[in-house]
């Protein structure tokens, strides 16, 4: 198995393109979403000095069928909405790969890590040379067992909270307690552990053990 992660061009069509332009110092992350029929319903953070600046400009935007927000704090929004721009889920549907969750968008272009086969994602690599939009191949990591698939990162925060039970039913710690255990805020732990468990789960279910 191979994760790579890769950063690629928003057309310029889609609402996430035209607000991180004009919002270019502001993180707009995807934190999970599906697409119905011709929306996608979404749920999202907005992590900026001003979230609720960029959060109106979301919810005034033309795209939005509906829009709650959920949570508001100084530096970070939290949202969820339906738009009627489908565009990343016809993109993985054309790549045949999983996304991870989270994606992050910054002033027009989005990061999102992948996990696949050498050849699933040579065919990704050949769609994207097809395609208009640019993008950059920031990491590619071969993996044949689950040791080395993890960050570093990674790798503490899932630790910790093994160790802390965030995982047990019910938690024996919150998110704000592992992320002050750690000294990071919550949106990067939550972040981390996303991505963290997303690799695990998918070494684990596609792996060559699977197959």
């Amino acid at each position: 198995m191979i994760s790579a992660s890769f950063r690629i061009k928003l057309p310029g069509h889609l609402w996430v393109a035209e607000l991180s332009t004009e919002f270019p110092r502001a993180t707009f992350r995807l934190l999970s979403g599906y697409r119905a029929e011709g929306t996608a319903l979404e749920l999202g953070e907005v992590l900026a000095e001003t979230p609720s600046v960029a959060v109106e400009s979301m919810r005034s935007h033309p795209s939005m069928e509906s829009f709650q927000v959920l949570e508001s704090e100084d530096e970070r929004a939290l949202a969820k909405y339906e738009t009627t721009d489908t565009d990343l889920y016809a993109f993985v549907e054309a790549s045949s790969l999983t996304i991870e969750f989270p994606v992050d968008v910054r002033n027009g272009w989005y990061e999102f890590d992948l996990t696949g086969t050498r050849e699933e994602l040579d065919r990704l690599q050949e769609y994207l040379d097809e395609s208009p939009l640019p993008y950059e191949l920031l990491s590619l990591v071969r993996t044949s067992e689950a040791e080395g698939l993890l960050t570093d990162r990674q790798r503490e925060l899932l630790e910790t909270g093994l160790r802390l039970g965030y995982f047990e039913v019910p938690r024996g710690c919150t998110l704000a307690e592992l992320s002050a255990e750690l000294d990071v805020d919550k949106s990067t732990a939550s972040t981390v552990l996303r991505r963290g468990e997303a690799r695990l789960l998918n070494w684990y279910l596609t792996g060559p053990q699977h197959r």
